[in-house]
Parts: C-alpha cells; sequence; structure tokens
C-alpha cells in the first residue's frame, strides 16, 4: 500500500471553496484572488464569500455585517466559565474549553439543517473575538469590555481588546490581515474539522477539534514564536549572528518554508507592507530591520521564503496585541473557512476513514502468562 509521510500532496477531499496553487503562488476563495480581496474587500464580505460561493450584495452584506454585530455579546455563563480557570492557563485552551461550551447555549443543538449551521458559523465567528479579547481582560483582573454595537468585527476586536476605539488604520490593517488568513485548503486544522464533521459531530465539536489542531506550534503558533524569536534577538544587530546558530545548530528557524508553496507566499506581501508602514506610523522600525537582515540571510543561506506568519509576528505586536493572543487572533479568522468546510462536508459527507500501512512485527506467538514470568526469572 502506497504512503505518504504527513500525507504530503495526497489528495483527501474534493472542495469548492479554496484553490492554493503553491507553484505559482495563488490564492483563491471561490476563484477570486486574495490580493483582489485584500485591495478591495473586507472580511465580513469574504466570510459571506467563503460561506455562499459568491460575493453579495449589497443588501445581502449589510444583513450578514448586522447579524454578526447581533451576536458579539457572550453569555454571561461563559463569561463565569472563564474566571474559574487559572489565569495561567494559555489564551488557546481558554478558546478550545469556551467554544466546546458554547454548544451548551445554543437554542437548537439538534437541527442540522443548512439554515442551522449558517446560524451557527455567524454565531461563532462572532463570538471568537470577544471570547479572546474577554479573556486577555479576565486573566489580568480587569473587567471585561462589552462590545461596539456598531463597526466591523476587526475594529471591535480591537476595541474590546484595547477599550478604545482603534486608529482607522489599524482596525484597516486588521481587516486585512482576517481576509488573508481565512482559509487555506486542507491545513490541518481545517482537515481536523473536516474529519470531525464527517462523523456527524455538531459543528461546535467540529471547531474544538479545529482549534486543538490549530494550538501546535508547527502550525498556527509560528507567528507566536516568530516574535518570540525577535524579542531573545533584541537588536538588529545581532540578528544574524542568532540565525546562524540556529541554522549551525539545524534547529528550526519559525516563519520560514511552507509545505505547499514552492514560492513566495501570496499573502505575505500585504503583511509585509502593513509591517513597514506600521513600523513607520508608530515610530518603531526596530521589527522590520530585524526582519529584513533575517529573511536576507536565510534566502541566502537556505533558499528559503519567509511565510505570512514571518510578517504578521510584527504587524500584530505594533497593532498592540499581546504575543500570546496571536494564535487565537488567527483562529477568529480562520473560523469562517473551518466553518466553510464543515458546511461542505456535511452537504456531501462520507466518513473520512484513511488506512495506516503496519510496520509492526507479525506471527508472534501469545505465550501464556506463567511462562513470561519464568522467562523473566531465569
Amino acid at each position: 500500500m502506497p504512503t505518504t509521510e504527513g500525507l504530503e500532496d495526497v489528495v483527501a477531499a474534493h472542495t469548492r471553496i479554496c484553490n492554493l496553487d503553491g507553484q505559482r503562488g495563488k490564492l483563491t476563495y471561490y476563484g477570486v484572488d486574495v490580493h483582489d480581496l485584500a485591495a478591495h474587500s473586507s472580511f465580513e464580505e469574504t466570510a459571506y464569500l467563503l460561506w455562499h460561493g459568491t460575493l453579495p450584495t449589497r443588501a445581502q452584506l449589510e444583513a450578514l455585517s448586522a447579524e454578526l454585530r447581533a451576536n458579539r455579546t457572550l453569555p454571561g455563563r461563559l463569561i463565569d466559565l472563564m474566571r474559574l480557570l487559572p489565569s495561567s492557563t494559555p489564551p488557546m485552551d481558554v478558546l478550545r474549553t469556551v467554544v466546546s461550551a458554547l454548544s451548551t447555549t445554543d437554542p437548537d443543538l439538534s437541527d442540522r439543517s443548512q439554515e442551522a449551521n449558517l446560524r451557527r458559523a455567524v454565531r461563532l465567528t462572532a463570538l471568537l473575538p470577544s471570547i479572546v479579547a474577554s479573556w486577555d481582560h479576565i486573566r489580568n483582573g480587569r473587567e471585561p469590555v462589552a462590545p461596539l454595537e456598531d463597526g466591523s468585527l476587526a475594529e471591535n476586536f480591537l476595541y474590546m481588546l484595547k477599550g478604545e476605539r482603534p486608529d482607522s488604520y489599524d482596525a484597516h490593517v486588521l481587516d486585512v490581515a482576517l481576509i488573508l488568513h481565512a482559509d487555506h485548503e486542507l491545513n490541518a486544522s481545517t482537515f481536523s474539522a473536516r474529519v470531525a464533521a464527517s462523523t456527524l459531530a455538531d459543528m461546535y465539536a467540529a471547531i474544538t477539534a479545529a482549534i486543538g489542531t490549530l494550538s501546535g506550534p508547527l502550525h498556527g503558533g509560528a507567528n507566536e514564536q516568530v516574535m518570540r524569536m525577535f524579542q531573545r534577538i533584541g537588536d538588529v544587530s545581532r540578528a544574524q549572528e542568532y540565525i546562524r546558530g540556529l541554522l549551525e545548530r539545524k534547529e528550526r528557524i519559525m516563519g520560514f518554508g511552507h509545505r505547499v508553496y514552492r514560492t513566495e507566499d501570496p499573502r505575505g506581501k500585504h503583511m509585509d507592507a502593513f509591517a513597514v508602514e506600521l513600523s513607520r506610523r508608530k515610530g518603531d522600525t526596530r521589527w522590520v530591520e530585524m526582519s529584513r537582515v533575517i529573511e536576507s540571510y536565510v534566502k541566502e543561506q537556505k533558499g528559503l521564503h519567509a511565510n505570512v506568519d514571518f510578517y504578521s509576528a510584527t504587524v500584530y505586536y505594533l497593532l498592540g496585541i499581546p504575543v500570546d493572543l496571536d494564535t487565537p487572533v488567527f483562529a477568529c479568522s480562520r473560523v469562517v473557512g473551518w466553518t466553510a468546510h464543515v458546511m461542505e462536508q456535511y452537504a456531501n459527507n462520507r466518513l473520512i476513514r484513511p488506512r495506516g500501512e503496519y510496520v509492526g512485527p507479525k506471527d508472534v506467538p501469545y505465550v501464556p502468562i506463567e511462562q513470561r514470568e519464568q522467562a523473566q526469572v531465569s
């Protein structure tokens, strides 16, 4: 039986949602180029596209935006649940726990219709940012900030996190970042969601599985690890020496290379540009300068391109987002892709059940326990 380690390049599903051309560095959602979405769209419009397969009319977009705003407030019992958790609990663990508990507040959990699942997709997308922002306040001994009654999802998240309306440019940057991370074909977390959905587990269970998968440092945790690396380096003058040491010790450099892309990550150019402009606006160019040194040296030594995580680490830091919230913010975006894939799986479902190639011992005789004990004594 032929096998591929890590299922690399194995086609495991047919999907209409996202196309990733790794050779040309091209990413599309339902055929729409992500560059066009980044330049002209909004996260809310992109969510509609991923859920419905077409770009919305103005009326459809306004209706969805209103529905997202109406679902921003966390149920009180979930706030109470977060207060019970130790303040040292990692944010991704909190997110996983609270999303799982969200199912207990769904009044029509037994309704598995497309309409009900669309309502759940909207609810999850509206509430994930509220969970992340609320946890940052709770773990620091502060009261959570109530959501805005207006504004985009990106603007509301920054408001709930900081307690004040964000600069319009900051909100725009986060909005585009959410678009760029909204879906990425059958990545590990999306595949986990589809596997769970294929058993006909409910949407909350599927998204909980996806969040658990995203928490691993080889998936969503890369952006956080990039910023931790920058902070360890500390100064631009130490960057090349630090990276040289990693290469000599054959240690992984986070933010470089990709399982699918064989050229530049198409999302990276947007985040790179944002990092440069935010650095100028915030008067803090250290991280961008450090990025340039590292990017050039790794390209020269290993021929690897930086990926979107390498640039988004600086962007999120300059937006004032705590470093350990980088991956939860990723989840706040990717949830629209996860829910789109879950609904696609439900629509034409077959239980996902791959095979494993056995490589262990064969024809081993059973030895009675008495003989095993005698063998050990002798």
